[in-house]
Formats: structure tokens, C-alpha cells, sequence
């Protein structure tokens, strides 16, 4: 006996063996079933005399009737197709096992492994060893090749059974025993592909035998099945045998072979337009976020082009801060849309990619570009908005003061003039004495002295009121009125004054005395009493400062005016002398005065209580001088605070910049690794957001403070807000690349050691890590992974070229084709930038090396459903394809117009084109 077990011998180049392994149930010393060995016979027999008939002959006994080998050499050409040996035509046993051999030696030569099962024992007629035959026979040629979704076959026939019978009442297939026994699964069999052959509502679960009887009717009638069991036998059987109801059902899975093709077809279908929907809601997704995005830039843009002014620094103030409010409440949220806007559309464009669509083209200025473009003008207007506020508060500031110093000197100006017009239309001279009227003579000279002492003073109000002005001060009129008064009040005192003093020089050749002392009193007091005022005013001076040198000037300056009092009291101390001089010669002389010095109005205790009085504001002014030093050392303080952060926070974005350079080129582990780190460093960069919110708060006190400048960090809040941005974008795009690779790997079926072999090659030659490649080195990047575009026909299907080509094109340094590659560089560059990004790259690799869906394909599948017709029909569609995706279909495809259409008919080959940008829908 020969054992096929070990010989005949090895699997066929096929690689059969690894899901054709024979059950291991043919043990030659155990009985089979009786029930089963029944129903094995019966089944064995009707399924063998449905493939010999074809040859004009029958089996009646299966072990007597294939003992001479004879019948089973033929039934395996029937079944396979193929020519066996010639058989020998002798009647002894040596021929019948020779005959028996070359049967076996065929069936082995298929890649299956006959176990325990010998030619002798065949031709002995050993029942359960030619039953162990013929259901290898059954297994290789009727269920081999039944797979559904890289299952095993029986695996894969049971999943067929339970798919088709899914939607019937009281059939639970879950086996190819028990399940059977009410014949209501063979039932639904039938009426799933043919129901116009069984009203399976009239049958039901309790009657068995009527079930199955009808069902081996039908089929063998109609479907051309052979009945290969009786119903009594598997009612009475507590559990069929296996392998007859395997036999039996793949009858039924061959002859429904058709319809198979079309849920093949139809599964192809369902996959494309899955894809389409998908990518129909990404577009819809993309054009809503783009819209809402552009509107709220729309709206955002003239609010911060609006430079409506204000009268006061509070009204500004209220402005910038409902601008802090925009930067950093409103806006935020609107950075993360546009980050995600972009990875959306380059996620589409992926998905597009790697199912042959065409390009998404976002509705008329909807594009990144156009966003980007609007963005940029939003920034400009940001940037803008807030200089303008900074002018304007730095404007209504100095307004502020001028205008408050204005008043401040014209009320003293009023307050000295007040008086001076009535006392010089004084006649007093007319009816004075000549030593009077000298006296009146030099009281005018004082006068005029002191009128020319307060010119100073009123030209210094007009400068003020022009500046006023011309900074465009809202209370200008009033200003202006004040200011024009004042003028020609002092115009006026200039002609009485000058009018008044010709009064008296006519008078003067009457004057014989004056009393000296007077004189030089008044001429003393005069200018000394004007230094008090002018201290007095300067005293009282406002001022304002932006820095510590600033106070540090004003600070000096009044040191060296406390320098002077010493001086000037000495001068007080003078002119009082004087005054004391003029009592002792009036008492030593007896002179009797007769009231206050004729040649001023300027009283001893007027000098002292001025003098006291500017005493009293000497140190109010160096306490209003060292509460601004504080302010200013305050503001210093500050500046340092912000600088520190700034520089660290500044630090801290470069160096994640340039590590996510490195991450982005340096690239290990698997992509769904990368994938996870990236987003776990994503975590860690956005944990550092307390940092930059901290900085915020300093840069929210330093606006606060007004102030304008810090000479210790080189960062602003607005570089630091943008290198933020940059880095929490780089990080997004970075993951999302990572992301599009995964999808092309999976749609595409690269492996993982390709993508490295891409990402390697890539990086090799990307010297400037600048994440593109130029012309140049993209093509030496190409040769390097040996890819020949001047072999068309490698090039058409879609493989590399060897190893030893491709060290051959290194070492030569053979360079791709011009027309080939300017063909190849105006698919990855359809911009005509000159570089090539790394996904464009695999883009490129994986549609050269790849097989993929493609609109022939989608027709053909269509073909098979509508039955070789060049039109489908509404109801197929609904029958062959999922409800959300039938009505998908019916809802865009065109009426067919072709000559053998029929009402309703509608348009397969247009809708599939369309699906691949190769026409309209």
C-alpha cells in the first residue's frame, strides 16, 4: 500500500496545503457512523454522477464502482479539466492499482496531502477509505476555492450561508449540522437568489420533511442540484453528517455562483461610494469652516481699521482694552480653525489622492491661499489697531498736560494782569506833587520792567495754545478764545502802558527828588519778586516721564535750583535791608512817611510771605519727584519681570522649533508610534501654556503702566504671540503628515519598511533639512531607490528594478530621462515651485507601485449587476446594494438615453466616470 501521507509530495507552487489541510478523521481502525455513512454514500454518489454524466456515465455502488480506477480517473478530468495518464485496460489487480495510483498521484499533485488513504485499499473496496476519497476530491474541487474576506473554506461557505440567509425568519445558520435540519435554511438558499421559485412565508418550522423535500425539489428541477439526500434520513439523523451537508450546500454556492459576482460587484461598488460620501462631507465640512472663518474676519477687519478718535486717555484705554480682550478671549479659538482648516484640506487631498479623485477645488475664494491672504490682512489691521491706540493715548496724554499747563499759566496770567488796566488809565499825575509825580514816573518803570518780565509768559500761553492746535485738541475753541483774550488784553496794556509813560515824561522836568532808596528797592524787588513767581510756577509745573533717566533729569535740575536758594535769600535778605535803610533815615531824620513805597506795590511782607510760600514747595516737589522715581523704578521693575519671561518663553519656542525640525526628519518606530509621540509631545508643548498666559499678565501690567520700551529683552509680545502660533501650527501640520502617511500606507498597502526605505531616501538627500527636495536632488533620490522611467514596460507595471540595476544606475550615475521626469516632476510639482514635499513623494511612489480602484473597474462592477445591460434600474440598485447607498446612486445618476433602454433606466457608465473627475455627473 502506498502511503501518501509522506510521498507525492510536496504542495504545488500554489501553496494549496495552507488552507486545503484534509480533516484527520479517516482513521483506518475506527467504524463510521452508520446515520452518517448513509448519508456520505447517498451524497458522495448523486454529487460524483452530477460531474460524470457530463461524460455520458454514472456511478451506482461508490466503493464497487471505482475499484478499477477507471471511473475515477474520469471523474477527475471532468472535474479538473485536465488530461490524466492513459489508463491500463487490464483486469487484474496490478492494473486497477496502477490505475487507482495515477488518480492519486493527480489529486496529490493539486497540494493535497491524502492521509492513510492507499491505492490497495480502494480496490479492495474499503468503504469509509473511498468515502475519505471522494470527500478529498469534494474538498479540493467544489470547496477549495470558496473564501470569503481571507477566510478558510469551510469558514468562508459557512459565512456565504450566514450572509445570505441573514434576513430570513427562524434560519440560524451557524453550523453545517443542526442548522439544516428544518430545511428552512436550504429554503432561503433558494429564495435569496431565485424567488420566484419558493413562497418561503407558506413554509414553516415544524414540518421538516415537507421543508427539505421542497428545497431538493426545487433545486434539482430547476438549478440542475441533484437531490443528494433524502429528508427523512436528516430528520431522523440527531445530527446530519458534516460533510454531505458540506457537499450539498456547495452545490448550491456554485450554482448561485452568478449572483456571487454581483455581491463581489457590489461590494466594490459600496467601497468607492462610501469613499465618495465621505469625502462629499469633508468638502461640505471644509467649505462651512471656511465660510464662518472668512465672515468673522469680514466682520473683525473694519472694527480694527476704525480709527474713530477720543477725547480723553480713559475713552483710549477702554478701547485697548476691549482689544486685549479680542487678542487674547476671541481670537485664540480662531487660530485653532485656521490650523484646522488646513490640516482638513490637506487630509482631503489625501484621501483624494489615494482613490484617484480629482482634486478638491474649494468654492471661488475659499482656498488656503485666499485665507491665508485674509489672515495676513487681519494681522496687518491688528498691528495697526494697536499702534494707533498707543499714538493716540501717547497724544490725548500730552494733550492732557498741555492743556492743563495752559490753564494753569493763563490763571496766573490773569490773576497778575488783573487790575494792571484800571491803574494804568490812572490821571493821579494831574493833581500830584513833583516829587509824586516822580514817584509815579519810577513806579511806571517798574511797570514796564515787570510787563517785560511776563512777556515770556504769554508767549509761552500762545505756543502752547498752536501746539493745542496742532495735536487737534477737542477743546481747542475754548483754548483758542482764552488765548486770543489774554492776546489783546496784552496788546492793550502794551499801548496804555505806553501812552501812561508819555503822560508822565511830560511831567518828568517837575519831579525834583525821589527818594533813591525807593528806587533801587522797586528796581530790586521787581525782578526778585518775578524770580519767585517763575520759581513758584516751576514749583507747581506739571510734567510727565517715561523712564528713569527722564525723573533722574528733572530730579538734577531741581537740585540745582535748591542750589540757588542760598543766594537768593541772600537777595531777599538785600532788599529788605533796603527797606529797613529807608525807616532808620526817615527816623534819624524825622521824616514822616506817608505810606507805602511810592515805586512798587511790592511790600517787604509780600517778598517774605512768597518766600515762605515757595519754601513750602520745595519739598512738596521733591516728594512729587521721588513718588515719579518710584513710579518709574516701578516700570523698571516691571520691564525686567516681562524680559524675563519673554527671554525664557522666547528660548523656550526655538528650541521646540528646532526640535520639531529634527523630530519631523528623524523620524523611528512605527508611523502609528510616531504618531503617538508626536501627540504626546503636542501635550507637553500646550502644557506650557500657564507660561505664555503668565507672560500676558505681565505684558497686560506693562500696557497698563503706559510704558512704551524695555532695553532688556529683544522679544515683543507680538513676535512671541506669533513664534506661539508657528510652533503650535508646525507641531499640527507635523502629526497630520504623519497621519496622511498611515492613510496612504493603508489605502495603498505600503509596507513599513518601505515607508522607511521612502523617508531614508528622502532625508539622505535632503541636505538643507528643509523637508523639500529640489529638482536635482529628487531625481537622484529616485535613482537611488533604482527607479527606471525609461522602461516603459517595468514603468506600466508598476515594479522596481533589481538590485544589481539599481547599484548599476548609482555607480554610472545614469539620469532619468528629461521628458519621463518633467513628466513625473509635473505630478508631484503641479505648482511648478521646483520642489518636492516628502508627501507628494510617497504620493508618487505608492501610485506607481500600487494597484487601486478605477472607474473601469466601478463600470464593470455595475455591469454584473445590472446583468450585462448598459443600464441599471432603480429596483436592481435597491436589491444588490445597501439602502443609504442605493438611494446615493439613483439620487445622481442620469436617465440612460441609450436606443435598448427602458423607462427608468439610469446611467452607470457617466455616474462612474464622474466619480473619477473624467466627466460631469
Amino acid at each position: 500500500m502506498v502511503d501518501y501521507h509522506a510521498a507525492n509530495n510536496q504542495p504545488s507552487a500554489g501553496g494549496a496545503q495552507s488552507y486545503m489541510v484534509q480533516e484527520n478523521d479517516w482513521d483506518r481502525d475506527l467504524l463510521l457512523d452508520p446515520a452518517w455513512e448513509k448519508q456520505q454514500r447517498k451524497t458522495f454518489t448523486a454529487w460524483c454522477n452530477s460531474h460524470l454524466r457530463k461524460a455520458g456515465t454514472q456511478i451506482e455502488n461508490i466503493e464497487e464502482d471505482f475499484r478499477d480506477g477507471l471511473k475515477l480517473m474520469l471523474l477527475l478530468e471532468v472535474i479538473s479539466g485536465e488530461r490524466l495518464p492513459k489508463p491500463e485496460r487490464g483486469k487484474m489487480r496490478v492494473h486497477k492499482i496502477n490505475n487507482v495510483n495515477k488518480a492519486l498521484d493527480f489529486i496529490a499533485s493539486k497540494g493535497v496531502k491524502l492521509v492513510s488513504i492507499g491505492a490497495e485499499e480502494i480496490v479492495d473496496g474499503n468503504v469509509k477509505m473511498t468515502l475519505g476519497m471522494i470527500w478529498t476530491i469534494i474538498l479540493r474541487f467544489a470547496i477549495q476555492d470558496i473564501s470569503v474576506e481571507e477566510t478558510s473554506a469551510k469558514e468562508g461557505l459557512l459565512l456565504w450561508c450566514q450572509r445570505k440567509t441573514a434576513p430570513y425568519k427562524n434560519v440560524n445558520v451557524q453550523n453545517f449540522h443542526i442548522s439544516w435540519k428544518d430545511g428552512l435554511a436550504f429554503n432561503a438558499l433558494i429564495h435569496r437568489h431565485r424567488p420566484d421559485l419558493i413562497d418561503y412565508d407558506s413554509l414553516r418550522k415544524d414540518d421538516p420533511v415537507t421543508n427539505l423535500n421542497n428545497a431538493f425539489e426545487v433545486a434539482e428541477k430547476h438549478l440542475d442540484i441533484p437531490k443528494m439526500l433524502d429528508a427523512e434520513d436528516i430528520v431522523n439523523t440527531a445530527r446530519p453528517d458534516e460533510k454531505a451537508i458540506m457537499t450539498y450546500v456547495s452545490s448550491f454556492y456554485h450554482a448561485f455562483s452568478g449572483a456571487q459576482k454581483a455581491e463581489t460587484a457590489a461590494n466594490r461598488i459600496c467601497k468607492v461610494l462610501a469613499v465618495n460620501q465621505e469625502n462629499e462631507q469633508m468638502m461640505e465640512d471644509y467649505e462651512k469652516l471656511a465660510s464662518d472663518l472668512l465672515e468673522w474676519i469680514r466682520r473683525t477687519i473694519p472694527w480694527l481699521e476704525d480709527r474713530t478718535q477720543e477725547k480723553t486717555v480713559n475713552d483710549m484705554q477702554a478701547k485697548q482694552e476691549d482689544f486685549r480682550d479680542y487678542r487674547c478671549v476671541h481670537k485664540p479659538p480662531k487660530v485653532q480653525e485656521k490650523c484646522q482648516l488646513e490640516i482638513s484640506f490637506n487630509t482631503l487631498q489625501t484621501k483624494l489622492r489615494l482613490s484617484n479623485r480629482p482634486a478638491f477645488m474649494p468654492s471661488e475664494g475659499r482656498m488656503v491661499s485666499d485665507i491665508n491672504g485674509a489672515w495676513h490682512t487681519l494681522e496687518g489691521a491688528e498691528k495697526g489697531y494697536e499702534e494707533w491706540i498707543l499714538s493716540e493715548i501717547r497724544r490725548l496724554e500730552r494733550l492732557e498736560h498741555l492743556a492743563e499747563k495752559f490753564h494753569q499759566k493763563a490763571a496766573i496770567h490773569e490773576s497778575w494782569t488783573d487790575g494792571k488796566e484800571a491803574m494804568l488809565k490812572q490821571k493821579d499825575y494831574e493833581t500830584s506833587t513833583l516829587s509824586e509825580v516822580k514817584a509815579l514816573l519810577r513806579k511806571h518803570e517798574a511797570f514796564e520792567s515787570d510787563l517785560a518780565a511776563h512777556q515770556d509768559r504769554v508767549e509761552q500761553i500762545a505756543a502752547i495754545a498752536q501746539e493745542l492746535n496742532e495735536l487737534d485738541y477737542y477743546d481747542s475753541a475754548s483754548v483758542n478764545t482764552r488765548c486770543q483774550k489774554i492776546c489783546d488784553q496784552w496788546d492793550l496794556l502794551g499801548t496804555l502802558t505806553q501812552s501812561r509813560k508819555e503822560s508822565l515824561e511830560r511831567t518828568e522836568k517837575q519831579l525834583e527828588t525821589i527818594d533813591e532808596l525807593y528806587l533801587e528797592y522797586a528796581k530790586r524787588a521787581a525782578p526778585f519778586n518775578n524770580w519767585m513767581e517763575g520759581a513758584m510756577e516751576d514749583l507747581q509745573d506739571m510734567f510727565i516721564v517715561h523712564n528713569i533717566e527722564e525723573i533722574q533729569g528733572l530730579i538734577t535740575a531741581h537740585e540745582q535750583f535748591k542750589s540757588t536758594l542760598a543766594e537768593a535769600n541772600k537777595e531777599r535778605e538785600a532788599i529788605q535791608s533796603i527797606q529797613a535803610e529807608v525807616q532808620k533815615i526817615a527816623q534819624s531824620n524825622g521824616i514822616k512817611l506817608s505810606g507805602a513805597n511810592p515805586y512798587t506795590t511790592i511790600t517787604p511782607s509780600s517778598i517774605d510771605s512768597k518766600w515762605e510760600k515757595a519754601m513750602t514747595m520745595v519739598p512738596q516737589r521733591d516728594s512729587a519727584l521721588q513718588e515719579e522715581l518710584n513710579k518709574q523704578n516701578s516700570n523698571d521693575s516691571l520691564r525686567a519681570k516681562f524680559a524675563t519671561q519673554a527671554n525664557t518663553v522666547g528660548a523656550y519656542i526655538q528650541e521646540k522649533m528646532e526640535e520639531i525640525g529634527r523630530i519631523s526628519i528623524e523620524m523611528n518606530g512605527t508611523l502609528e508610534d510616531q504618531l503617538t509621540n508626536l501627540k504626546d509631545y503636542q501635550k507637553n508643548i500646550m502644557s506650557y501654556m500657564p507660561e505664555i498666559n503668565k507672560l500676558e499678565g505681565f505684558h497686560q501690567l506693562i500696557q497698563e503702566a503706559l510704558i512704551f520700551d524695555n532695553q532688556y529683552t529683544p522679544y515683543t509680545m507680538e513676535h512671541l504671540r506669533v513664534g506661539w502660533e508657528q510652533l503650535l501650527t508646525t507641531i499640527a501640520r507635523t502629526i497630520n503628515e504623519v497621519e496622511n502617511q498611515i492613510l496612504t500606507r493603508d489605502a495603498k498597502g505600503i509596507s513599513q519598511e518601505q515607508l522607511y526605505e521612502y523617508r531614508a531616501s528622502f532625508n539622505h538627500f535632503d541636505k538643507d533639512h528643509s523637508g523639500a527636495l529640489q529638482a536635482e536632488e529628487f531625481k537622484a533620490c529616485l535613482i537611488s531607490l533604482g527607479y527606471d522611467v525609461e522602461n516603459d514596460k517595468q514603468k506600466r507595471s508598476g515594479q522596481m528594478v533589481s538590485d544589481d540595476f539599481r547599484a548599476l544606475l548609482i555607480s554610472t550615475g545614469n539620469s532619468l530621462g528629461e521628458g519621463e521626469f518633467a513628466r513625473i516632476m509635473s505630478i508631484v510639482d503641479p505648482n511648478n515651485s521646483g520642489a518636492v514635499t516628502f508627501q507628494a513623494f510617497i504620493d508618487f511612489m505608492s501610485r506607481e507601485t500600487t494597484d487601486t480602484d478605477t472607474a473601469d473597474q466601478v463600470i464593470a462592477s455595475f455591469k454584473i449587476l445590472a446583468g450585462d445591460k448598459n443600464y441599471i434600474t432603480a429596483e436592481e440598485l435597491r436589491r444588490e446594494l445597501p439602502p443609504d447607498q442605493a438611494e446615493y446612486c439613483i439620487a445622481r445618476m442620469a436617465p440612460y438615453a441609450g436606443p435598448d433602454g427602458v423607462p427608468g433606466a439610469l446611467d452607470y457608465m457617466s455616474f462612474s466616470t464622474a466619480l473619477y473627475g473624467e466627466s460631469d455627473l
